[in-house]
């Protein structure tokens, strides 16, 4: 295994009024870098909504790039990697569920964003609305926080995503724009 310098190998991190020294070998980085969103989750004040931010022009580039099929199966892969790196974070850090796990903000505001991905004036509500229903958690959101685990991590801000994305488009389609809006229908066909 490769040698890291001191400062790399250890993590203090207040819990509850205590340290917890975590060692980090090279998939205790990768996890921390996937579960963390490479740090966002470390941020002192609402680090669920700086990463839902975040997540928003990479998005559009993911559609830019490859459209609905590219950004579609970015919210597979990233779901998957989610349920690993968080249990393990979660783990680690020996907490049900982190406020500092957001990679479940990244794959919900994806979600969100699909249905109107093409149309990124509608990028800021789907934000809201997203960020509304991962914090009041309406049903089954609520539930499926419940389920233990990495699953139950990713599986609340899945559901969030599928209610801002469903009100996005219907907000979308009642301003009269669905004509723009082809994302979520075109590989459909």
């Amino acid at each position: 295994m490769k040698e890291f310098p001191l400062k790399q190998l250890l993590q203090l991190t207040c819990l509850n009024k205590r340290i917890l020294i975590m060692s980090k070998n090279n998939l205790d980085l990768l996890t921390y870098f996937f579960a963390t969103g490479g740090g966002i989750g470390k941020l002192p004040v609402a680090p669920g909504t700086w990463a839902s931010m975040v997540a928003l022009p990479i998005a559009g580039i993911l559609h830019l790039l490859g459209g609905p099929w590219l950004l579609s199966i970015s919210i597979v892969i990233i779901f998957l990697i989610g349920i690993w790196s968080s249990n393990k974070y979660a783990s680690l850090i020996e907490q049900k569920d982190p406020g500092s796990v957001v990679i479940d903000e990244f794959c919900g505001q994806w979600l969100a964003i699909l249905p109107i991905a093409m149309d990124w004036r509608y990028y800021f509500i789907a934000f809201v609305i997203f960020r509304i229903a991962d914090i009041l958690k309406p049903w089954p959101c609520k539930n499926a926080e419940r389920i233990p685990g990495g699953m139950g991590i990713m599986l609340d801000d899945i559901c969030a995503g599928i209610y801002a994305g469903v009100f996005t488009l219907m907000i979308a389609t009642w301003l009269g724009t669905e004509q723009t809006l082809p994302s979520l229908f075109t590989f459909l066909e």
